[in-house]
């Protein structure tokens, strides 16, 4: 039983690099693999914490203008922490989504600590 359980992470951790790779919207990813927008969220976190680089890029240009963009990252830049609650508070929990928030520190994850 638990083998089976790391083969089906193993298995949604391939579906979902290979749904990035063909810029399937994240939405879709979920969907199709039924879990939760946060969960998958996280399982591309621990992707890109693992090592592997992933190109989020053509999702965060739907979801976010330039400069809201170009904030954030700036701010994981120059940050000392890579904390999500920290940004939105150093950021503005008005002015910034969780999402927004988690999915720019993946992109500066994958960029940088890769």
């Amino acid at each position: 039983m638990v083998v089976k359980s790391v083969v089906n992470k193993s298995g949604l951790k391939v579906y979902i690099i290979q749904s990035i790779d063909r810029k399937v919207g994240l939405e879709a990813i979920a969907k199709g693999k039924q879990v939760s927008m946060t969960d998958l969220l996280n399982e591309i976190e621990t992707i890109v914490l693992s090592g592997t680089k992933v190109n989020i890029n053509y999702y965060i240009d739907e979801m976010m203008d330039p400069e809201k963009q170009e904030e954030v990252y700036e701010y994981f830049k120059e940050s000392e922490t890579d904390s999500i609650e920290a940004a939105l508070k150093e950021l503005g929990e008005d002015d910034y989504s969780e999402e927004e928030v988690r999915l720019m520190r993946i992109k500066f994850l994958s960029e940088f600590a890769n």
